[in-house]
């Protein structure tokens, strides 16, 4: 599967994005989403993860009541609805695809992966 990250800019503290990610090739509601993100010299970060069939989301604890993950398999994309943003949040944001049964936070276990999108919260 192909996933194509879009959606990310600059934004004030306390504003709010809404990152898409657009998937092709294959089916896409065989695969769990998940959001990564990563700061230069900083490894990648676990964000929010969402089953196949929406049962599940999971969160970082460090986004845990600002950011929803979601999905729409009948149009083949996943969301990530950044509420409340903060200077720290500022990172290049990736999608990416598992094709294991249950929502993992590890990077490892993901097969495909966006591009990333760069988010940058000025204060």
């Amino acid at each position: 599967v192909q996933l194509q990250a879009s959606g990310g800019g600059l934004v004030q503290a306390g504003g709010s994005l809404r990152l898409s990610c657009a998937a092709s090739g294959r089916t896409f509601s065989d695969y769990v989403l998940g959001w990564f993100r990563q700061d230069p010299g900083k490894e990648r970060e676990f964000v929010a993860a969402i089953s196949r069939w929406v049962g599940s989301r999971y969160y970082a604890d460090s986004v845990k009541g600002r950011f929803t993950i979601s999905r729409d398999n009948a149009k083949n994309t996943g969301y990530l609805q950044m509420n409340s943003l903060k200077p720290e949040d500022t990172a290049v944001y990736f999608c990416a695809a598992s094709r294991s049964p249950y929502p993992d936070l590890a990077s490892e276990k993901y097969d495909y992966w966006g591009q990333g999108t760069q988010v940058t919260v000025s204060s």
